[in-house]
């Protein structure tokens, strides 16, 4: 892919930034339209509902592994100097990062990329939940929480394990990862036909997994022919909340990737609410709706959680879980874990079952 002709137009970083909004415009419209949600497909299990979550969120698991092993294999991908395997990275702040995320998922009803969805869709609890989650993730990203955040980091890192690669650790080379891509896929295709949810909604959840997929090729491809050295990314919530949050320091980075990938992914989510007439405004009034101070505590807790694990749900989950990174597999598997216990000892199991004119209750 010859990014030349962009980067001349543009500059380094706004062709980054235009990158980031292509992609967050597909994330966003995607993710609308399957109702993509990872603390949905956690409670399909633990609440015993109909798995339709669950199908999609395994499609787009099984879609981002596959599609980035892929690349790999082929050579159209490099990530050995990623931040997932370029340094050390940290076994415990992954698992407690995780553990805290999760709660924090379970408290506000849904991860960072699902209430940044809702929010363009007109849930205003959303939109307080992305404000707060982004001041707590700034503050342990660049801020007061910098000190505890390195503290719980530094307890066990990946040395102790031999490194970060789940290939290499196995012994495994590039065809292993392509053969686990392929399992998953039979996985989420077998939820999928014992769920039966609606084709557009699995379309849907393929296709925010091969965001993450164009998101790493797109990075790589561009780290290739900048000038400035950067690193291969993917699509990741949490940091960019916490670095446009850092716009109104003096220290702030220029308008790049991640603030692309914010405002696209809020164009893309407003323009599928508004074409399929699924925008409403949803406020703090609503019946049933939660106090305002569990939203705040579940925000509070995904920020700090999900700059601890270096990543949500999608930043860790599938950015990193893509590349068969063993933190972000940790950090996913601890995330689902926190989700389950919190909405175990919050919720209890009295919504066992709860619909809405008989489909599952979405994140809200």
């Amino acid at each position: 892919m010859d990014m030349v002709p962009l980067i001349d137009a543009f500059g380094e970083t706004q062709a980054a930034a235009i990158g980031g909004a292509g992609l967050g415009l597909l994330f966003g419209f995607f993710a609308q339209r399957s109702a993509f949600c990872t603390r949905s497909a956690v409670l399909d299990v633990t609440r015993g509902r109909d798995l339709k979550a669950l199908a999609v969120w395994s499609a787009g698991f099984a879609a981002a592994i596959l599609g980035v092993q892929f690349l790999l294999y082929g050579g159209w991908l490099s990530v050995v100097d990623t931040r997932f395997f370029g340094t050390p990275q940290s076994l415990s702040g992954a698992l407690a990062g995780g553990l805290v995320f999760g709660t924090g998922m379970a408290l506000t009803r849904g991860c960072v990329s699902r209430l940044l969805v809702l929010g363009a869709s007109g849930n205003l609890r959303a939109l307080f939940c992305i404000l707060v989650t982004g001041l707590v993730g700034w503050a342990t990203y660049d801020g007061i929480l910098v000190p505890l955040r390195d503290r719980l980091s530094s307890l066990a890192r990946t040395g102790l394990i031999g490194g970060n690669d789940l290939l290499a650790l196995g012994g495994l080379n590039q065809r292993a990862g392509v053969a686990i891509g392929c399992v998953l896929a039979i996985v989420a295709l077998a939820v999928t036909l014992k769920a039966r949810p609606t084709l557009w909604r699995v379309a849907g959840g393929v296709g925010v997994g091969l965001t993450v997929v164009g998101g790493w090729y797109f990075t790589y491809q561009l780290s290739t022919q900048v000038f400035e050295p950067i690193q291969a990314e993917s699509l990741s919530f949490i940091r960019p909340l916490a670095t446009s949050a850092s716009l109104a320091t003096d220290a702030a980075p220029a308008f790049g990737l991640d603030q692309g990938l914010l405002a696209g992914t809020l164009v893309g989510a407003f323009l599928a609410a508004i074409l399929f007439r699924e925008f409403r405004i949803v406020t703090f009034t609503e019946p049933g709706a939660p106090s305002i101070l569990r939203y705040a505590a579940g925000s509070a807790l995904m920020g700090f959680g999900g700059i601890l694990a270096v990543g949500c749900t999608i930043g860790a989950g599938f950015t990193g879980g893509s590349v068969l990174a063993v933190t972000s597999l940790v950090a996913l598997a601890a995330m689902i874990a926190g989700a389950a216990l919190a909405d175990r000892l919050v919720d209890g199991r009295v919504n066992k079952g709860a619909t809405v004119g008989g489909a599952a209750v979405p994140a809200e």
